[in-house]
């Protein structure tokens, strides 16, 4: 199948505090400087020839996340992992993100082996 692929990466400056069932400084209050990487694909480009509008990816993103607390955001536990799954549900065509926490610490959530 062949499909037309755009990626964007940001970066986005907030906090969290994760609720885990073991002792850890996550379940303090922290930030990080995220780096987020979305992925998306269509089969067909829109009528401006573009698989997206970039800026509506940092619009989405930047626009909902940037400089906040996550956890006054979500109902859920604010993990990179369900970070980049939110991310993922809220971008139509986008089949991957990666959630860069710090150097290393990558979370990538897809929602098939492509």
């Amino acid at each position: 199948m062949e499909y037309w692929i755009a990626k964007k990466t940001l970066e986005v400056a907030g906090s969290h505090s994760l609720t885990l069932d073991y002792e850890s400084p996550c379940q303090r209050l922290h930030g990080h400087n995220w780096k987020i990487t979305v992925y998306v694909r269509t089969r067909k480009l829109n009528d401006n020839g573009m698989v997206i509008d970039f800026a509506e990816i940092k619009r989405i993103v930047h626009g909902k996340l940037d400089h906040r607390n996550m956890n006054d955001l979500f109902e859920f536990n604010p993990t990179a992992e369900n970070i980049a799954h939110w991310i993922c549900n809220q971008i139509d065509g986008c089949f991957k993100v990666e959630v860069e926490e710090s150097e290393n610490n990558t979370a990538i959530y897809t929602t098939d082996e492509s």
